[in-house]
């Protein structure tokens, strides 16, 4: 709760302000029994009909400028609250964009989503509640008992035997309800995971007849989800039919004591009708107590999973740059680099090239053996667990985030296009002209753009669903050749396009980007038989390394892919 509290420490003076507002609101409401008293007792049998008027016209103003003050002090909690809510969610998208690659593997995607979601929302509600019932609600409460203890204090002593026992109902409630709320927003993030499953994979689902399936897994996390804040609910539920049943003991003791007062002579008539008043404001006021815990327990939980994040420590940290001759050494090298996902097994093991400006190199192998993580690497989502990396000669460690990627064009096995327009998928944010956007989608044989009525102008669907897997290729590497990067980075990028499109791919990108150096992840061995060198990987491992015509000499397992794909070995 301390990082939630930072989002709220610069809004205190303008909370207190309205914490103001809502004391004179609530104390003028405090006042409206004990003048309705006040009139029944004094007034009323003395037939003094000016001062009957005069305290009923007082009353009407009292409760105008209650009903005022608490309008104002609710539109000033809503304002508030928004505020910091914006900022709280603004802040958490922007932590989540800078966590690395491990720290998004811990989170998951499903969780970090309803963290901005869900949890963002809980901690908004808490805070309007807070604000709108948190001052009102205690005096109130406090403010009736005190008043009452002036009025009728042995009354006042039946109500407040009551008050331990409720007090001791709500500490127990809210302790465990946080835990309960803490699991049932974990149950969420499962939920959200199978959805998003289930609706990327909806086609495959339909092609595969396994609709029932899926239903089946789906009721199964929603099931869970339901269960956790069934749990939940009923523990918070708990408070309303006990602070019932311990209130409405005491007013029957109230009534009965105050019955046997008032036909002794001790106490009046109007005073039992302002107590019984009172008790009912200092009943609503513990609902509202009741109301104010089961917020503060959902956003106490959503506080932590959001300040996890907000907190999670910078992993990827910026060492000093050396001092070096950039033109002495390689463009990027790969210092004999080991890594591993789950640090028990390594995804890849003392992997060792170098590759001079403007050189090419090709990465082939089986599904699994490391292909992908190699790029992974050397744009600093994981640092290697043995072993450097080093461009222009400085490890990756010396360079920013900024400094780093801006190097960089990719395209990922996995890549994605947003609901926009052709050109702006390919300008993606950056200020690349329209020249430029042309320029990158003819080398990328991207022509089928202007056979389209709207050219760059043309609507893509959301993950790009209204192009074919050719189309979405090219317009992807359109958008990484765009920028004139200094390396670009293609991962299985040309697979969707036939032969001929991937030769001239590969024939305008030596003529137009001769002095780019160039990574190209395939399983087509002719998309890179003219790399300056190729890396064969098997099982993480490095089984060969050199030009194709070497690797036909002395890989096997290279020749085996080359005579699969090729007819024979040359």
């Amino acid at each position: 709760m301390k990082t939630i509290l930072s989002y709220i420490r610069p809004k205190v003076p303008i909370m207190s302000v309205q914490l103001f507002i809502k004391f004179l609101g609530t104390v003028l409401e405090l006042l409206l029994p004990w003048m309705l008293s006040t009139i029944l007792d004094d007034f009323v049998p003395a037939g003094e009909t000016s001062k009957i008027y005069l305290w009923g016209i007082m009353m009407i103003v009292c409760a105008a400028l209650a009903l005022a003050s608490n309008v104002i002090a609710n539109k000033m909690a809503t304002s508030i609250s928004k505020d910091i809510t914006l900022r709280l969610r603004q802040d958490l998208f922007t932590k989540v964009t800078q966590l690395s690659a491990s720290q998004e593997d811990f989170f998951t995607t499903p969780s970090l989503i309803s963290r901005l979601t869900t949890d963002t929302y809980n901690v908004h509600q808490m805070i309007d509640r807070m604000q709108r019932l948190g001052i009102r609600a205690p005096i109130l409460l406090l403010g009736g008992i005190t008043i009452t203890m002036f009025l009728e204090p042995v009354l006042t002593m039946v109500l407040v035997a009551t008050l331990p026992l409720l007090a001791c109902v709500v500490w127990f409630v809210s302790h465990y309800g946080i835990q309960l709320y803490t699991q049932a927003q974990a149950a969420l993030d499962q939920l959200i995971r199978k959805a998003q499953e289930s609706m990327t994979g909806i086609r495959v689902i339909q092609a595969l007849s396994k609709v029932d399936y899926e239903r089946n897994q789906f009721d199964t996390a929603n099931r869970q989800v339901v269960v956790r804040e069934r749990r939940a609910s009923l523990l918070m539920n708990i408070t309303n039919p006990v602070m019932n049943l311990l209130l409405n003991t005491g007013l029957t003791f109230v009534v009965i004591v105050g019955a046997f007062r008032v036909n002794q002579g001790i106490t009046e008539p109007g005073t039992i009708i302002a107590f019984l008043s009172y008790f009912t404001i200092i009943l609503n006021a513990l609902m509202m107590v009741s109301r104010l815990f089961v917020m503060y327990s959902k956003g106490a939980a959503s506080g932590r999973r959001i300040a996890q994040v907000l907190t999670a420590p910078a992993e990827m940290l910026q060492e000093k740059q050396l001092a070096c001759d950039l033109t002495a050494n390689p463009h990027i090298e790969f210092d004999h680099v080991s890594f591993s996902y789950t640090k028990v097994q390594e995804t890849v093991s003392d992997i060792h090239f170098s590759l001079n400006q403007g050189e090419t190199l090709g990465i082939i192998g089986p599904t699994g053996s490391g292909k992908s993580t190699i790029l992974s690497l050397l744009l600093r989502f994981y640092d290697p667990d043995q072993g450097t990396i080093k461009i222009n000669g400085q490890n990756l460690k010396a360079y920013s985030p900024d400094q780093l990627h801006q190097k960089f064009g990719v395209v990922f096995q996995n890549d994605f296009l947003y609901n926009d327009s052709i050109g702006e998928n390919i300008r993606f944010g950056r200020p690349i002209s329209q020249e430029e956007i042309e320029f990158a989608s003819r080398i990328a044989q991207a022509g089928f753009i202007w056979e389209r009525e709207d050219g760059f102008a043309s609507e893509v669907a959301s993950r790009g669903s209204n192009l074919s897997g050719g189309q979405k290729q090219r317009v992807l590497l359109a958008r990484a050749m765009a920028g004139h990067p200094e390396i670009l980075l293609l991962d299985d990028s040309s697979s969707a396009l036939d032969y001929k499109t991937d030769a001239d791919l590969r024939r305008a990108l030596g003529t137009h980007f001769a002095h780019t150096t160039k990574i190209i992840i395939s399983q087509r061995v002719s998309s890179i038989q003219n790399a300056d060198k190729i890396l064969v990987l098997e099982n993480g491992s490095m089984v060969g390394y050199g030009t194709h015509d070497q690797l036909m000499d002395s890989c096997k397992s290279y020749q085996e892919i080359a005579q699969i794909q090729m007819g024979a070995v040359e």
